[in-house]
């Protein structure tokens, strides 16, 4: 998906959930030491005592996103009293973690007990409060700028296609804008006629949609492999029978049901989460390969004064974006920067080309990699310097391999695998690295797409760094 409405307003949501309930803390405190007119004995300083509570943001953050509080729904503002229950019992759990927490370490977080009652009721005010602020200054943006909104294109000759049509050119809080409709003339209220198309493929090309919207049943695979090849999100608009069969992610958009058909759960918060874990994580790294990183320079500068120790080359990642990425250089400078078929080309062994690429794209003894690069190879020290296009956004610390251009003849499945970000590491390269075949590569790094979840890639760097130290499936 190219375009995620939701997305900033996911961002905005979460920094106005922080702000609410650190803006709690400071009220509970203000509460207790000037509207309750009993006497305190402790000294007032209520910056201090907010100051001391910032981290536990992020325990309210955690708590109300287990608690459903950042999903899709909250966009539009559906479930209103749900939500409202929700927040109270997220400002309930978080203060009970809070006083558990003073009880079992004696740490004295609020100097009389009341403010943590307080605490809970201005939390549980200032939530609701603020999220009706940061909903209400969405739709002000929406109402003001349609094209912030996603583009649909909706395809299906079925009444369903009428209403949700009229849906969503009327309410611009959806975050969707109707940009096409292939159907029937009467499948397609009278006053968005001038938005239909005779195919798919028209709308697609004159419109460039971000959404695609099917109510009926009629060539789905095709469909759907439209919106998959073009990185689009695709909804299904089931009948009743499909209704009660358990497919997909249930959405009502305006009073029609549609089914999220998603490529990966990476989208929306989830995007986020994973981009907040980048920083934090890729940072922490990155300050502790300073120091291995300078040495490698230096000694890749003394090996061939005249070659640059880093080594920079054009790839793919989320959505064929092409960005460099950058290595420490393991090959000989002359066969930098050229295919292996050039490069063996070039070494006068045009034979080993096919070893190459029936070997799974590598060859023991490479003749193009250095001595030096052979020890950075297996160490996985060479990729020190990606760390730098993690934080820059180009790449994930975990994700699939990020592909050379000419590489995507070899992949069946480049729309899934160009779906979410390249990674530093990956499924792939933590069960074997080398030592299995581009088949099982691939169809593992499919199923890290599908399957994604930041617990798995907490696993998967752990195995990272097993695999690095013991050197597994190094070449």
């Amino acid at each position: 998906m190219k375009k995620d409405s939701g997305l900033v307003f996911h961002v905005f949501l979460i920094f106005g959930d922080a702000i609410a309930i650190l803006a709690s803390f400071l009220l509970a405190y203000f509460m207790r030491t000037h509207l309750d007119q009993r006497p305190f004995y402790f000294d007032s300083d209520p910056w201090k005592f907010v100051l001391s509570m910032i981290w536990l943001v992020p325990i309210y953050i955690i708590i109300m996103a287990a608690l459903g509080l950042y999903k899709k729904s909250a966009l539009a503002g559906r479930g209103r009293w749900r939500e409202i229950g929700q927040l109270f019992l997220a400002s309930l759990i978080g203060m009970m973690a809070i006083i558990t927490y003073d009880f079992f370490f004696e740490v004295d977080l609020f100097p009389v007990r009341i403010m943590a009652l307080y605490s809970v009721l201005s939390c549980f005010a200032l939530l609701c409060i603020f999220r009706s602020a940061v909903r209400w200054v969405r739709l002000l943006a929406l109402k003001k700028n349609r094209r912030a909104a996603q583009r649909v294109v909706i395809i299906g000759n079925n009444p369903n296609t009428e209403s949700l049509a009229d849906y969503l050119a009327t309410y611009p809080e959806s975050g969707f804008r109707l940009v096409g409709i292939v159907a029937g003339s009467k499948y397609i209220p009278k006053d968005l006629r001038r938005k239909q198309f005779s195919s798919l493929k028209e709308a697609l090309k004159k419109t460039k949609p971000d959404v695609i919207f099917q109510t009926d049943e009629k060539r789905t695979e095709y469909v759907y492999r439209q919106a998959l090849n073009r990185h689009l999100l695709y909804y299904f608009v089931p009948s009743t029978a499909t209704l009660t069969s358990q497919m997909g992610e249930l959405e009502l958009v305006g009073n029609t049901p549609a089914i999220l058909v998603r490529v990966t759960p990476l989208i929306g918060s989830a995007k986020i989460t994973k981009r907040i874990s980048d920083i934090v994580f890729g940072g922490l790294l990155l300050l502790l390969a300073l120091i291995p990183m300078a040495v490698i320079w230096l000694i890749e500068k003394l090996t061939d004064p005249s070659a640059s120790p880093v080594y920079s080359e054009t790839r793919l990642s989320r959505f064929d974006r092409r960005f460099t990425i950058y290595k420490f250089r393991s090959m000989k400078p002359e066969y930098c920067g050229i295919s292996p078929e050039e490069a063996f080309e070039k070494m006068g062994k045009p034979h080993l080309i096919k070893k190459y690429r029936a070997n799974g794209d590598m060859i023991p003894n490479d003749p193009r990699i250095t001595k030096l690069g052979r020890f950075l190879r297996a160490t996985s020290l060479d990729e020190l310097p990606q760390l730098f296009n993690v934080l820059k956004g180009d790449i994930s610390l975990v994700g699939p391999r990020a592909l050379v251009p000419g590489e995507l003849r070899h992949y069946g499945d480049r729309s899934l695998l160009l779906s979410v970000k390249s990674g530093l590491t990956g499924l792939a390269q933590v069960s074997g690295r080398r030592d299995i075949s581009f088949e099982e590569r691939r169809a593992l790094d499919l199923y890290y797409i599908q399957n994604w979840s930041l617990w798995l890639d907490l696993r998967i760097l752990a195995r990272t760094a097993l695999a690095v130290f013991t050197r597994k499936g190094a070449k």
